[in-house]
């Protein structure tokens, strides 16, 4: 009976490395935005235009978590905010050589798979050291403490607490 428990326990950690092994950062151009446990009510468009984008952790043809963020040069404390900062920061843009923004502003993320939302906010905050342009990831979380304990559990710090969002960073 004790082996039986152990191999079980066994498979279901080697089945669950495989998956992070074998996942791939892509980025999306669609999603179901009503998956969206934090920001449903932020339709396709909002996702998709001046300089915000949609990233997914595939393994196999399954996508296991979702992040969205938008490109800023400064850090939101609102959605409105981010709306007007990610609109600047694309208008900057066409003046200068293309690069979006030096923040990376993740506004929503969530996991349909067990570990996808730790690996997802990994994969990002990878892209984003290898990006020659951005230089910090930060988020726009809302304000629970399921969001700051999850952020503080994967290595971010906390750098304010707004009236209705927070925002943590990952260091670069």
């Amino acid at each position: 009976m004790i082996n039986n428990f152990k191999k079980k326990i066994k498979d279901k950690l080697n089945n669950f490395f495989d998956w992070v092994k074998g996942a791939e950062l892509i980025e999306l151009n669609t999603c179901n935005v009503e998956e969206d446990p934090i920001r449903p009510e932020l339709n396709l468009e909002f996702r998709t235009s001046y300089g915000r984008k949609i990233f997914g952790v595939k393994y196999k043809d399954e996508i296991c978590a979702i992040m969205c963020f938008g490109y800023t040069n400064d850090i939101p404390k609102t959605i409105e905010e981010l709306d007007l900062m990610t609109k600047d920061a694309h208008l900057q843009s066409t003046l200068r050589d293309q690069k979006v923004g030096k923040i990376a502003i993740a506004y929503t993320v969530w996991s349909k798979k067990k570990g996808g939302g730790k690996l997802i906010v990994k994969e990002v905050f990878k892209k984003i050291k290898r990006s020659n342009h951005l230089n910090r990831l930060v988020t726009l979380s809302p304000l629970t403490e399921m969001a700051r304990s999850f952020h503080l559990r994967n290595g971010a710090i906390e750098l304010q607490v707004n009236q209705k969002t927070q925002n943590f960073e990952y260091k670069i």
